[in-house]
Parts: C-alpha cells; structure tokens; sequence
C-alpha cells in the first residue's frame, strides 16, 4: 500500500485534518509546522491529496466546459472561433478556472454521452443546434449553461450573449441590393446531413435546424423582398464545412453557372475567402465582376478588403465568461445583446452585366 495522508499525519504527530489543511489550507498553521508536514511528505514520497477528491469537497474542478459541433482543430484554426476562446479565456483565468472543449461528434447517443460525462463546472454552447441530443443532456445536468447566440424565446433565467443575426444580414442584403444585383447567390453551412458541396434547394428559413443559419437567411430574405428580389430566385449553395477549401468549393457552383451571378454572400468570413479564391482563379475581380460579402471581420478581411458583417467576437467570449461567473439577479440583464455594424470594403461594387 502506498504512502496517504494517514502516514504523514503519523509520522509527525498531528491529525489527517492538519496535514491536509498543509496543502489546502495553509492560512490555517504556522509556517514551521507547514514546513515540517511538507518535508515529511516528500521524505515518504507521498504526492499530495487526489485532485478529483479534493475537487468534490470543493464543490467544483475549476473547468468550463466550451461545447460545439466540429472537430476539435477547428477551435485553432477557425479565427473566429478563437477570438471567441480568448475572450472567454480572459474571464477565466483571474478565477482560476480552464476550458475544457469538447466537439460533439456526429453519433447522437455518444455526443449526449460528451455532456454527461464532462467534469466541469459549467457550459458554453457554441454553435450548437438547439434540435441537438446533446442540448438535452446538457439541460439533465443542472449546471450553469450560457449560450452564445441571442434567443429571443429563452426563458427568463437563461443566460446568452449574442447579436441580432437577422438584423445584420439585413443590412448586407439591402446594401448588394441597392448596388443593383439582382442575380445572387448565398453560401451557408448547414447541419443537415447531407452536407455536400451543392446548390441546395430554395428554403424557408423558419426550416432550418440551427439557429444561426435560419435567422441570418431570413435577414437576407426580408432585405431581398423589400427590394423586389423573389426569394425563389436566389442561388442557395451547401459549404460542407466553415473553411476556405469549402468555400472555394461552393463557389463553384455559383460562378460557374449561366448567366454567372453578380454577387456572393457568404455566411462566414472563412467561406467568403474562398468565394474570393475562385474568383482570382476565374480571372474575376471582387467588386467589378462579382461582388462578395462576408460575415465576422475576422483580421484576414481587412487584408482581402472584404465587405463584411462586423460582430464583437472577443468581447463575446468575455460576456459569456462573465454571465457564468457572476449571473445577474436581473433577468433583463442575464440575455445580452451585442452590436454589429456592416463594413463596406473594396470587394463590393454596383452591378455590371458588361464582364459576365
């Protein structure tokens, strides 16, 4: 059997409490007899109280749990996605507390089993459906949960921070539209299961799964109907993923149709780069050929003077942190919404049938 707290508490004479008060307490005695339990236990090589176990007196194992819907390299490779994780970091780390990310995989019953099984303290739900199993689990855990998308219809004890979606894309819809195109074409990522790269049938927007995606296409549906554009008349093409390679990929199929359309709005700032891409590799000019819009502002789209939907990505992450740290009493106070602001860079121009 191997050296535990009893052995040291014997070998020098005091009580199991003293000794571990040694470790985590150690306000609680005298510097000499601190000295003089720590020394024993190296000279017996005993390795301090379990973490587990002293988390569980604790009440908490000092870890928020950060869920989303992708692989775990899509946390650092995503710029928005790290941006957000920084911010939430910074609200972390003064309380002594980790994130632990945790991707739900695509097998319903082992994602629900991700959540059961996280020894955390609390949760942040990032892009996650709210039609997803592992929402389920997470509401059976009866821990401190705060999303990171704004839900209008959340119940008055919920905690999210987000932006008004459908009211962004409204902006970027209305401002293509007033540049005269009329020939558009939208690229989103979807959670559907058929998630390959191809045009994908004109849909409602109150039809899809996942949160984000349905309000900003309905964003981009009320400024193309305030502006007399059919809804049945807009390209709508499946990105299988949020990357550059998928969006260069989707663009495919909305550049290389006939008659080509005058502008691309994409869902991401990472698919619009790759919008960018198969632009540059049909000889096309962002802005004079075919304009191009984006959502995040990521730092790359400043670089690419990419038109863009600006959201507090950092400042996101931060909130979040801070309602699960310290939520308010205050229910009006507990859902926060964030501004956003459309940054018109070179990538969008008016629309000219003269190059297509």
């Amino acid at each position: 059997m191997g050296t535990t707290l009893q052995t040291v508490a014997d070998a020098v004479g005091v009580s199991r409490s003293t000794v571990s008060n040694a470790y985590s307490r150690p306000d609680q005695l005298s510097p000499q007899l601190r000295e003089k339990i720590l020394e024993a236990a190296r000279r017996l090589g005993y390795p301090g109280p379990n973490p587990t176990a002293r988390s569980l007196r604790r009440g908490t194992v000092g870890a928020i749990g950060v869920l989303f819907t992708a692989a775990l390299p899509y946390a650092f490779a995503d710029p928005y996605a790290v941006r957000l994780l920084r911010g939430l970091a910074s609200a972390a780390e003064p309380r002594g507390t980790g994130l632990l990310l945790l991707p739900l995989p695509d097998d319903e019953e082992t994602a629900a089993g991700v959540v059961r099984d996280a020894v955390v303290d609390g949760f942040c739900v990032y892009c996650v459906p709210d039609r997803h199993p592992a929402m389920q689990a997470l509401r059976s855990r009866a821990l401190p949960v705060v999303r990171t998308e704004h839900h209008a219809d959340s119940g008055p004890q919920s905690l999210c921070v987000g932006i008004d979606e459908a009211a962004a894309t409204r902006a970027a819809g209305r401002h293509v539209a007033q540049l005269g195109h009329r020939r558009i074409a939208l690229i989103v990522t979807s959670f559907n299961p058929d998630r390959a790269d191809r045009p994908r049938p004109v849909v409602r927007p109150e039809d899809e799964p996942y949160d984000v995606t349905r309000e900003r296409l309905r964003g981009f549906r009320e400024a193309f109907s305030d502006a007399g554009i059919e809804w049945s008349d807009v390209t709508i093409v499946n990105a299988v993923e949020n990357s550059r390679e998928a969006g260069v990929a989707a663009a495919a199929y909305a550049l290389d149709q006939a008659p080509r359309v005058t502008a691309v709005l994409a869902i991401s700032d990472v698919l619009a780069l790759g919008v960018l891409e198969a632009l540059q590799a049909r000889g096309l000019r962002p802005g004079h050929d075919v304009s191009v819009v984006g959502f995040d502002d990521i730092p790359e789209a400043g670089t690419a003077q990419l038109t863009t939907v600006r959201q507090p990505a950092i400042e996101k992450g931060r909130i979040a942190g801070r309602l699960l740290f310290d939520p308010p009493a205050e229910p009006a106070r507990r859902q926060v919404l964030l501004p956003t602001e459309l940054v018109v860079r070179a990538s969008t121009g008016p629309s000219s049938t003269r190059r297509i």
